[in-house]
Protein backbone atom coordinates (compact mmCIF):
# COMPACT_ATOMS: atom_id res chain seq x y z
CA UNK A 1 0.00 0.00 0.00
CA UNK A 2 1.13 3.27 -0.74
CA UNK A 3 1.42 5.21 2.45
CA UNK A 4 2.90 8.64 3.05
CA UNK A 5 3.53 9.85 6.27
CA UNK A 6 4.23 13.51 7.41
CA UNK A 7 3.94 15.15 10.43
CA UNK A 8 1.20 17.85 11.74
CA UNK A 9 2.07 20.99 13.71
CA UNK A 10 -0.31 21.33 16.30
CA UNK A 11 -1.97 24.30 16.84
CA UNK A 12 -0.22 27.16 19.14
CA UNK A 13 -2.88 27.57 22.29
CA UNK A 14 -2.67 30.38 24.76
CA UNK A 15 -2.38 27.93 27.63
CA UNK A 16 -3.23 24.63 28.87
CA UNK A 17 -6.94 26.07 30.56
CA UNK A 18 -8.29 27.43 27.51
CA UNK A 19 -6.74 25.44 24.56
CA UNK A 20 -8.99 27.18 21.97
CA UNK A 21 -10.57 30.18 21.71
CA UNK A 22 -14.57 30.47 23.37
CA UNK A 23 -17.41 30.99 21.15
CA UNK A 24 -17.88 34.64 20.61
CA UNK A 25 -21.94 35.45 20.71
CA UNK A 26 -21.14 37.88 17.99
CA UNK A 27 -20.67 35.23 15.32
CA UNK A 28 -24.52 33.88 15.96
CA UNK A 29 -27.37 35.84 14.35
CA UNK A 30 -30.43 36.82 15.99
CA UNK A 31 -32.85 36.43 13.55
CA UNK A 32 -36.34 38.91 14.23
CA UNK A 33 -39.24 36.89 15.82
CA UNK A 34 -41.59 36.87 12.34
CA UNK A 35 -38.60 34.92 10.19
CA UNK A 36 -37.52 32.46 13.19
CA UNK A 37 -41.17 31.23 13.58
CA UNK A 38 -42.01 31.01 10.07
CA UNK A 39 -38.28 29.31 9.51
CA UNK A 40 -39.81 26.66 12.08
CA UNK A 41 -42.70 25.88 10.50
CA UNK A 42 -41.41 25.19 7.65
CA UNK A 43 -38.55 23.29 8.74
CA UNK A 44 -41.80 20.64 10.40
CA UNK A 45 -43.65 20.88 7.28
CA UNK A 46 -43.93 18.65 4.33
CA UNK A 47 -45.03 20.50 1.95
CA UNK A 48 -41.50 21.27 0.51
CA UNK A 49 -41.55 17.83 -0.41
CA UNK A 50 -42.44 16.69 -4.03
CA UNK A 51 -45.14 14.08 -2.56
CA UNK A 52 -46.17 15.88 0.90
CA UNK A 53 -44.66 13.38 3.00
CA UNK A 54 -41.09 14.66 4.13
CA UNK A 55 -40.29 17.30 5.73
CA UNK A 56 -36.67 18.80 7.05
CA UNK A 57 -37.49 17.19 10.02
CA UNK A 58 -37.63 13.42 9.31
CA UNK A 59 -33.91 13.21 8.69
CA UNK A 60 -32.97 15.73 11.59
CA UNK A 61 -35.32 15.63 14.00
CA UNK A 62 -34.38 16.47 17.77
CA UNK A 63 -35.59 13.53 19.00
CA UNK A 64 -32.35 12.02 17.68
CA UNK A 65 -30.17 14.93 18.53
CA UNK A 66 -31.25 16.31 15.11
CA UNK A 67 -30.16 13.61 12.75
CA UNK A 68 -32.65 10.27 12.37
CA UNK A 69 -30.88 7.66 15.03
CA UNK A 70 -29.51 5.22 12.04
CA UNK A 71 -26.93 5.25 10.05
CA UNK A 72 -28.57 5.37 6.37
CA UNK A 73 -32.12 6.83 7.02
CA UNK A 74 -35.10 6.53 4.44
CA UNK A 75 -36.59 9.75 2.84
CA UNK A 76 -38.97 9.62 0.33
CA UNK A 77 -41.06 6.31 -0.08
CA UNK A 78 -40.98 5.98 4.20
CA UNK A 79 -43.27 5.21 7.06
CA UNK A 80 -42.09 6.59 10.37
CA UNK A 81 -39.22 8.60 12.03
CA UNK A 82 -36.18 7.72 12.76
CA UNK A 83 -34.60 3.79 13.36
CA UNK A 84 -38.49 3.48 13.59
CA UNK A 85 -39.29 4.50 9.86
CA UNK A 86 -40.03 2.07 7.21
CA UNK A 87 -40.24 1.53 3.31
CA UNK A 88 -43.85 2.77 1.96
CA UNK A 89 -45.33 -0.78 0.72
CA UNK A 90 -47.47 1.56 -2.03
CA UNK A 91 -44.38 3.33 -2.68
CA UNK A 92 -41.09 2.03 -1.71
CA UNK A 93 -37.93 4.22 -1.81
CA UNK A 94 -35.29 3.11 -4.42
CA UNK A 95 -32.49 3.03 -2.03
CA UNK A 96 -31.01 4.31 0.95
CA UNK A 97 -30.05 8.05 1.46
CA UNK A 98 -26.17 7.58 0.74
CA UNK A 99 -25.01 9.72 4.23
CA UNK A 100 -25.80 9.54 7.73
CA UNK A 101 -27.92 12.32 8.37
CA UNK A 102 -25.30 15.14 9.57
CA UNK A 103 -26.58 17.13 13.18
CA UNK A 104 -27.47 21.10 12.76
CA UNK A 105 -25.74 22.05 15.90
CA UNK A 106 -23.87 25.29 15.05
CA UNK A 107 -24.47 25.50 11.76
CA UNK A 108 -25.34 29.52 12.10
CA UNK A 109 -21.77 30.11 12.70
CA UNK A 110 -20.36 32.84 11.53
CA UNK A 111 -17.42 30.98 10.65
CA UNK A 112 -18.79 27.96 8.31
CA UNK A 113 -17.37 28.41 5.02
CA UNK A 114 -18.00 24.89 3.53
CA UNK A 115 -21.05 22.76 3.95
CA UNK A 116 -22.09 18.93 3.11
CA UNK A 117 -19.08 16.26 3.93
CA UNK A 118 -17.86 16.67 0.38
CA UNK A 119 -18.22 20.54 0.67
CA UNK A 120 -20.07 20.79 -2.15
CA UNK A 121 -21.54 24.09 -1.29
CA UNK A 122 -18.14 26.64 -0.75
CA UNK A 123 -18.55 30.64 0.32
CA UNK A 124 -17.01 31.75 -3.08
CA UNK A 125 -17.23 35.58 -3.67
CA UNK A 126 -16.24 35.09 -6.98
CA UNK A 127 -19.36 34.11 -8.06
CA UNK A 128 -22.54 35.78 -8.49
CA UNK A 129 -24.46 34.10 -5.82
CA UNK A 130 -21.37 34.15 -3.37
CA UNK A 131 -20.96 30.20 -3.43
CA UNK A 132 -19.45 27.43 -5.48
CA UNK A 133 -22.60 24.65 -5.90
CA UNK A 134 -22.98 22.17 -7.87
CA UNK A 135 -25.00 24.35 -10.06
CA UNK A 136 -22.36 26.52 -10.69
CA UNK A 137 -23.49 29.67 -12.50
CA UNK A 138 -27.14 29.11 -12.69
CA UNK A 139 -27.21 29.17 -8.68
CA UNK A 140 -28.88 31.76 -8.05
CA UNK A 141 -28.74 34.91 -5.97
CA UNK A 142 -30.30 35.94 -2.52
CA UNK A 143 -28.98 33.81 0.29
CA UNK A 144 -28.62 35.20 3.42
CA UNK A 145 -26.10 33.03 4.56
CA UNK A 146 -23.71 29.44 3.39
CA UNK A 147 -26.48 27.65 5.97
CA UNK A 148 -29.47 29.40 3.62
CA UNK A 149 -27.63 28.00 -0.01
CA UNK A 150 -27.50 24.02 1.48
CA UNK A 151 -31.03 24.20 2.52
CA UNK A 152 -32.20 24.42 -1.30
CA UNK A 153 -30.28 21.00 -1.56
CA UNK A 154 -32.39 18.29 -0.40
CA UNK A 155 -35.47 19.47 -1.96
CA UNK A 156 -33.65 18.32 -5.32
CA UNK A 157 -32.87 14.97 -4.13
CA UNK A 158 -35.05 11.71 -5.03
CA UNK A 159 -34.03 10.17 -2.54
CA UNK A 160 -34.20 12.76 0.21
CA UNK A 161 -37.47 15.24 -0.78
CA UNK A 162 -38.22 15.74 -3.88
CA UNK A 163 -39.87 12.14 -4.67
CA UNK A 164 -39.18 10.13 -8.06
CA UNK A 165 -39.42 10.51 -12.06
CA UNK A 166 -43.24 11.08 -12.59
CA UNK A 167 -44.92 10.88 -9.11
CA UNK A 168 -45.14 14.99 -8.64
CA UNK A 169 -44.17 17.88 -10.22
CA UNK A 170 -41.17 18.98 -7.96
CA UNK A 171 -39.76 15.26 -9.52
CA UNK A 172 -40.46 15.74 -12.81
CA UNK A 173 -39.02 18.90 -12.68
CA UNK A 174 -35.96 17.69 -11.51
CA UNK A 175 -35.35 14.85 -13.35
CA UNK A 176 -35.88 17.30 -16.43
CA UNK A 177 -32.95 19.60 -15.28
CA UNK A 178 -35.57 22.21 -14.60
CA UNK A 179 -34.15 23.68 -11.58
CA UNK A 180 -34.28 27.29 -11.26
CA UNK A 181 -36.14 29.99 -13.29
CA UNK A 182 -40.27 29.71 -13.57
CA UNK A 183 -40.50 26.26 -14.41
CA UNK A 184 -37.57 25.02 -12.10
CA UNK A 185 -38.53 23.35 -8.75
CA UNK A 186 -37.68 25.58 -6.51
CA UNK A 187 -39.97 27.89 -7.69
CA UNK A 188 -42.91 25.46 -8.05
CA UNK A 189 -41.81 24.95 -4.69
CA UNK A 190 -42.29 28.57 -3.65
CA UNK A 191 -45.48 28.75 -5.58
CA UNK A 192 -46.78 25.82 -3.40
CA UNK A 193 -45.81 27.88 -0.10
CA UNK A 194 -47.09 31.04 -0.92
CA UNK A 195 -50.81 29.51 -2.05
CA UNK A 196 -51.16 28.65 1.62
CA UNK A 197 -52.57 31.68 3.32
CA UNK A 198 -51.15 31.66 6.90
CA UNK A 199 -47.87 30.76 4.65
CA UNK A 200 -48.13 33.93 2.49
CA UNK A 201 -49.35 36.26 5.47
CA UNK A 202 -45.68 35.69 7.32
CA UNK A 203 -43.51 35.73 4.35
CA UNK A 204 -44.65 39.40 3.91
CA UNK A 205 -44.24 39.97 7.58
CA UNK A 206 -40.97 38.60 7.61
CA UNK A 207 -39.89 39.83 4.29
CA UNK A 208 -40.80 43.69 3.75
CA UNK A 209 -40.20 43.08 0.11
CA UNK A 210 -42.72 40.76 -0.30
CA UNK A 211 -45.39 42.86 1.24
CA UNK A 212 -44.38 45.37 -1.14
CA UNK A 213 -45.24 43.41 -4.21
CA UNK A 214 -42.01 41.34 -4.94
CA UNK A 215 -43.10 37.41 -5.73
CA UNK A 216 -42.38 34.67 -2.66
CA UNK A 217 -38.85 33.11 -3.92
CA UNK A 218 -37.75 29.70 -2.64
CA UNK A 219 -34.42 32.02 -1.60
CA UNK A 220 -37.13 33.38 1.10
CA UNK A 221 -38.02 29.67 2.44
CA UNK A 222 -34.34 28.60 2.60
CA UNK A 223 -33.57 31.99 4.62
CA UNK A 224 -36.23 31.41 7.02
CA UNK A 225 -35.23 27.61 7.82
CA UNK A 226 -31.65 28.97 7.41
CA UNK A 227 -32.41 31.59 10.64
CA UNK A 228 -34.29 28.84 12.62
CA UNK A 229 -31.69 26.23 12.37
CA UNK A 230 -29.09 28.62 13.41
CA UNK A 231 -31.30 29.66 16.52
CA UNK A 232 -32.90 26.74 17.33
CA UNK A 233 -29.69 24.44 17.83
CA UNK A 234 -26.94 27.05 18.74
CA UNK A 235 -24.49 25.13 21.17
CA UNK A 236 -22.51 26.91 23.09
CA UNK A 237 -22.68 26.56 26.78
CA UNK A 238 -21.64 23.16 27.33
CA UNK A 239 -19.28 22.28 30.09
CA UNK A 240 -16.39 22.74 27.44
CA UNK A 241 -17.43 25.96 26.87
CA UNK A 242 -17.85 27.05 30.54
CA UNK A 243 -14.67 26.06 31.28
CA UNK A 244 -13.33 27.94 28.48
CA UNK A 245 -15.25 31.22 29.54
CA UNK A 246 -13.61 30.40 33.20
CA UNK A 247 -16.86 29.75 34.67
CA UNK A 248 -17.00 25.98 35.69
CA UNK A 249 -13.22 24.34 35.23
CA UNK A 250 -13.46 20.86 33.85
CA UNK A 251 -12.08 18.53 36.06
CA UNK A 252 -11.28 14.64 36.66
CA UNK A 253 -11.45 12.51 33.71
CA UNK A 254 -12.89 15.46 31.34
CA UNK A 255 -9.98 17.98 32.16
CA UNK A 256 -7.49 15.08 31.49
CA UNK A 257 -8.93 13.69 28.05
CA UNK A 258 -8.94 17.54 27.12
CA UNK A 259 -5.44 17.37 27.61
CA UNK A 260 -4.82 14.66 25.56
CA UNK A 261 -7.50 15.84 22.97
CA UNK A 262 -5.23 18.94 22.62
CA UNK A 263 -1.83 17.08 23.21
CA UNK A 264 -0.61 13.68 22.78
CA UNK A 265 -3.52 12.60 20.86
CA UNK A 266 -3.38 14.95 17.95
CA UNK A 267 -6.79 15.19 17.61
CA UNK A 268 -6.72 19.04 17.88
CA UNK A 269 -4.47 18.55 14.74
CA UNK A 270 -8.20 18.94 12.86
CA UNK A 271 -10.58 19.21 15.03
CA UNK A 272 -9.12 23.16 16.28
CA UNK A 273 -10.60 26.49 16.77
CA UNK A 274 -14.19 27.35 18.68
CA UNK A 275 -16.02 24.64 16.20
CA UNK A 276 -13.35 21.98 17.08
CA UNK A 277 -13.04 21.49 12.89
CA UNK A 278 -10.53 23.24 10.70
CA UNK A 279 -13.38 22.40 7.77
CA UNK A 280 -10.68 20.30 5.51
CA UNK A 281 -11.01 16.92 4.35
CA UNK A 282 -9.38 13.49 5.35
CA UNK A 283 -9.46 10.54 4.21
CA UNK A 284 -10.00 8.26 7.84
CA UNK A 285 -10.10 5.15 6.00
CA UNK A 286 -14.17 5.29 7.21
CA UNK A 287 -16.42 1.78 5.91
CA UNK A 288 -18.79 2.43 3.13
CA UNK A 289 -21.34 0.96 3.00
CA UNK A 290 -25.31 1.44 1.56
CA UNK A 291 -25.66 2.94 -2.04
CA UNK A 292 -22.28 4.86 -2.32
CA UNK A 293 -22.28 8.27 -4.45
CA UNK A 294 -22.45 7.54 -7.90
CA UNK A 295 -23.48 9.99 -11.20
CA UNK A 296 -26.42 8.60 -12.85
CA UNK A 297 -24.10 7.02 -16.11
CA UNK A 298 -21.97 5.19 -13.52
CA UNK A 299 -23.24 1.95 -12.01
CA UNK A 300 -20.75 1.51 -8.36
CA UNK A 301 -21.28 1.87 -5.16
CA UNK A 302 -18.29 3.93 -3.61
CA UNK A 303 -18.35 7.17 -2.49
CA UNK A 304 -15.10 9.12 -3.08
CA UNK A 305 -16.22 11.88 -0.83
CA UNK A 306 -14.27 15.24 -1.89
CA UNK A 307 -12.93 13.91 -4.86
CA UNK A 308 -16.61 14.14 -6.15
CA UNK A 309 -16.46 17.88 -6.16
CA UNK A 310 -12.83 18.28 -7.03
CA UNK A 311 -12.37 15.69 -9.87
CA UNK A 312 -8.23 15.57 -7.81
CA UNK A 313 -6.97 11.95 -6.83
CA UNK A 314 -5.09 13.54 -4.10
CA UNK A 315 -8.99 14.11 -2.44
CA UNK A 316 -9.86 10.58 -2.90
CA UNK A 317 -12.54 9.10 0.28
CA UNK A 318 -11.90 12.65 1.53
CA UNK A 319 -14.59 14.13 4.39
CA UNK A 320 -15.00 17.33 6.04
CA UNK A 321 -13.75 17.96 9.56
CA UNK A 322 -16.80 17.21 11.66
CA UNK A 323 -17.70 20.00 14.68
CA UNK A 324 -18.03 18.26 17.85
CA UNK A 325 -20.45 19.44 20.00
CA UNK A 326 -23.49 17.07 21.14
CA UNK A 327 -21.18 14.39 19.17
CA UNK A 328 -21.70 12.05 21.99
CA UNK A 329 -25.62 11.99 21.06
CA UNK A 330 -25.25 12.09 17.42
CA UNK A 331 -24.69 8.36 16.40
CA UNK A 332 -23.92 6.15 14.29
CA UNK A 333 -21.03 7.99 13.31
CA UNK A 334 -18.95 8.06 10.23
CA UNK A 335 -19.63 9.56 6.62
CA UNK A 336 -22.56 6.58 6.50
CA UNK A 337 -23.06 5.88 9.93
CA UNK A 338 -20.88 2.45 10.24
CA UNK A 339 -20.30 2.82 13.87
CA UNK A 340 -22.17 2.55 16.46
CA UNK A 341 -20.29 2.66 19.14
CA UNK A 342 -18.52 6.37 19.97
CA UNK A 343 -15.55 4.14 21.64
CA UNK A 344 -14.94 2.01 19.28
CA UNK A 345 -15.28 4.49 16.49
CA UNK A 346 -12.65 6.35 18.83
CA UNK A 347 -9.87 3.27 18.68
CA UNK A 348 -10.62 3.45 14.68
CA UNK A 349 -10.22 6.88 14.40
CA UNK A 350 -7.07 6.58 16.71
CA UNK A 351 -5.03 4.17 13.86
CA UNK A 352 -7.65 4.30 10.70
CA UNK A 353 -5.42 1.57 8.83
CA UNK A 354 -5.56 -0.86 11.13
CA UNK A 355 -8.90 -0.20 12.12
CA UNK A 356 -10.13 -0.59 8.68
CA UNK A 357 -8.13 -4.29 8.10
CA UNK A 358 -9.79 -5.10 11.14
CA UNK A 359 -13.37 -3.59 10.50
CA UNK A 360 -16.05 -6.62 10.31
CA UNK A 361 -18.84 -5.39 12.54
CA UNK A 362 -22.31 -5.16 10.21
CA UNK A 363 -24.22 -2.12 11.75
CA UNK A 364 -27.80 -2.84 11.56
CA UNK A 365 -29.58 -1.39 9.13
CA UNK A 366 -33.66 -0.45 8.65
CA UNK A 367 -35.45 -2.51 6.49
CA UNK A 368 -32.76 -4.91 5.09
CA UNK A 369 -35.20 -6.76 3.38
CA UNK A 370 -36.36 -4.22 0.83
CA UNK A 371 -32.28 -3.51 0.21
CA UNK A 372 -29.30 -5.53 -1.02
CA UNK A 373 -25.46 -4.89 -1.04
CA UNK A 374 -25.72 -2.81 1.52
CA UNK A 375 -22.07 -4.04 1.92
CA UNK A 376 -21.19 -4.78 -1.33
CA UNK A 377 -17.50 -2.18 -0.80
CA UNK A 378 -16.69 -3.78 2.70
CA UNK A 379 -16.95 -6.79 1.29
CA UNK A 380 -14.86 -6.63 -1.85
CA UNK A 381 -10.91 -6.76 -1.29
CA UNK A 382 -10.09 -4.36 -4.25
CA UNK A 383 -12.23 -1.67 -2.72
CA UNK A 384 -10.76 -2.12 0.82
CA UNK A 385 -7.44 -1.38 -0.75
CA UNK A 386 -8.72 1.64 -2.45
CA UNK A 387 -9.52 3.11 0.43
CA UNK A 388 -6.91 2.02 2.51
CA UNK A 389 -4.26 3.61 0.21
CA UNK A 390 -5.92 6.81 0.09
CA UNK A 391 -5.90 7.34 3.58
CA UNK A 392 -4.54 10.10 5.33
CA UNK A 393 -1.64 9.28 7.55
CA UNK A 394 0.11 11.02 10.60
CA UNK A 395 1.89 9.41 13.67
CA UNK A 396 0.03 7.39 16.01
CA UNK A 397 -0.95 8.40 19.30
CA UNK A 398 -0.23 5.06 21.43
CA UNK A 399 -3.64 5.30 23.44
CA UNK A 400 -4.62 2.68 26.27
CA UNK A 401 -7.85 2.30 27.49
CA UNK A 402 -7.84 4.81 30.12
CA UNK A 403 -6.77 7.51 27.95
CA UNK A 404 -9.59 6.48 25.59
CA UNK A 405 -12.14 6.16 28.58
CA UNK A 406 -10.96 10.26 29.22
CA UNK A 407 -11.04 11.17 25.80
CA UNK A 408 -15.01 9.78 26.13
CA UNK A 409 -15.38 12.00 29.31
CA UNK A 410 -14.01 14.81 27.60
CA UNK A 411 -16.50 14.77 24.52
CA UNK A 412 -19.14 14.00 26.85
CA UNK A 413 -18.41 17.75 28.24
CA UNK A 414 -19.03 18.97 24.80
CA UNK A 415 -23.30 18.04 25.64
CA UNK A 416 -25.33 21.32 25.44
CA UNK A 417 -28.47 20.44 26.81
CA UNK A 418 -30.44 23.68 25.54
CA UNK A 419 -29.12 22.70 22.29
CA UNK A 420 -30.70 19.32 22.48
CA UNK A 421 -33.66 20.37 23.74
CA UNK A 422 -34.36 23.47 21.57
CA UNK A 423 -34.94 26.66 21.84
CA UNK A 424 -38.66 26.78 20.18
CA UNK A 425 -39.49 23.42 19.70
CA UNK A 426 -41.67 21.20 17.30
CA UNK A 427 -45.23 22.87 16.21
CA UNK A 428 -48.43 20.99 17.20
CA UNK A 429 -49.76 21.58 13.60
CA UNK A 430 -48.08 23.60 10.46
CA UNK A 431 -50.05 25.96 8.11
CA UNK A 432 -50.32 23.23 5.32
CA UNK A 433 -52.08 21.11 7.65
CA UNK A 434 -50.30 18.45 6.63
CA UNK A 435 -49.09 16.39 9.70
CA UNK A 436 -46.05 17.00 11.91
CA UNK A 437 -44.18 13.75 12.95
Amino acid sequence: MKLATFLIALPVVASADMPVAPLDPMDFDIPLAAELHLGQLLFYDPILSGNRTVACSTCHHPRFATGDGVPLGIGDGGLGLGPDRTPDPNNPPEQRIPRNSLALFNLGHGSIRTLFMDGRIEQDATRPSGFRTPLEDDMVQGFDGILSAQTMFPVLSPDEMAGHYQENEISQAVRQGFLTGPNGAWNRIANRVAAVPDYQERLETAYPEIAAGRAVAFTDISNAIAAFIGFEWRADNSAFDQHLRGTAPLTGDAASGMDLFFGDAGCSACHSGPLLSDQQFYAMGEPQLGPGKAASFESHQRDVGRMRVTGLPRDAYAFRTPMLRNVTETGPWGHAGAHGDLGAFLRFHANPLRGLGEFDTRIKLPAPEYFTGDWAIMDSPEERTAIADAIYTRPIAELGDADFDALLAFLGSLKDEQSLSGRLGIPSTVPSGLPVE
